[in-house]
């Protein structure tokens, strides 16, 4: 079901997004097919040493778009022609073309990065992310059914087209914890790409699994609520009570009682309450209503 969701039928043979091109093809194979796919130009000669590496990495990344971009070789030795009208005055020189005009280009070899960047600008200058956006609201609707496992799943599959996607690590992360797979979530956590790590996403999902694994440990209700109504300046107990009303689904309920914690002392165990509700916020959604009031009155304190 999740292949389904990402893309209909079978990513094109390399042949097709990959072709050596000649000044008799160079109209169709790179102007005309720029109308429908942003096409990379790739001029490169047998003797150029850079060539040798920026070719083969320029053609993986081509190859992991799956038809959302395409690539023409151009040997400049054999078509002299078309590299001076594009005054091509070095190589390796790469050109990118959209709907029938240059637009964008660089010389010399890129790290395998820079050369990532560079496809992913033209795959977004296309508008086709290859049906992972709709996967990804597709994911994000069963979440929101409790469909934990089929969330997982399909989060996992856009994973397995694009490796550093943020929100799919993120999404993945949030189906575990809400499926109470702290264990796995924890696991795959220490697996999320670097370059992503502290992404919005990520962060968010890694707050909510320091929150669940407190809420492993919360004491009961109605014992913490006794011992912060018989002595109210108790800020470990009134902690732990806003520890188990987070743990029993009223998120809102713990942040009054962390803000009451914070403004009696918020020096008490080196900021514990300020820390706490800040991972509270961030586990949130940005446009949470708790999170946004509760940012604000934390603010109002803090500056108070």
């Amino acid at each position: 079901m999740a292949e389904m969701l990402i893309g209909q039928g079978a990513a094109p043979a390399p042949g097709e997004i990959i072709k050596d091109v000649t000044e008799a093809t160079f109209m169709a194979d790179v102007i005309e097919k720029s109308m429908e796919v942003p096409v990379i130009v790739d001029f490169w000669a047998p003797w150029c040493g850079p060539c040798k590496t920026l070719g083969p990495a320029l053609e993986a990344e081509v190859v992991k778009a799956k038809g959302r971009v395409v690539m023409a070789k151009v040997n400049v030795d054999e078509n002299q022609m078309i590299a001076g009208q594009l005054r091509v005055q070095s190589i390796p020189t790469v050109f990118a073309f959209y709907k029938g005009q240059p637009v964008d280009a660089f010389q010399g070899a890129l790290s395998a990065s820079e050369i990532k960047k560079f496809i992913d600008k033209l795959t977004a200058l296309s508008g086709d992310d290859g049906g992972l956006g709709e996967a990804l609201e597709a994911a994000e609707a069963m979440l929101a059914e409790g469909a934990f496992d089929d969330a997982a799943e399909t989060f996992e599959a856009i994973i397995g087209e694009e490796a550093e996607n943020p929100e799919a690590w993120g999404g993945l992360l949030r189906a575990l914890l809400a499926g109470g797979k702290a264990d796995q979530a924890a696991a795959i956590l220490e697996t999320v790409p670097a370059a992503i790590a502290r992404s919005a996403p990520v962060e968010a999902a890694r707050a909510q699994l320091q929150l669940a694994r407190q809420a492993e440990n919360a004491g009961p209700l109605d014992e913490l609520r006794t011992r912060v109504e018989a002595d109210p300046a108790d800020n470990q107990a009134r902690f732990d009570y806003a520890t188990a009303l987070h743990a029993a689904g009223q998120v809102e309920e713990a942040v009054d009682q962390l803000l009451e914690a914070f403004r009696r002392d918020r020096d008490w165990n080196e900021g514990a309450a300020k820390a706490q509700l800040i991972t509270i916020f961030d586990a949130l959604t940005p446009t949470d209503p708790i999170a946004q009031k509760g940012r604000r009155r934390l603010s109002s304190l803090i500056f108070a």
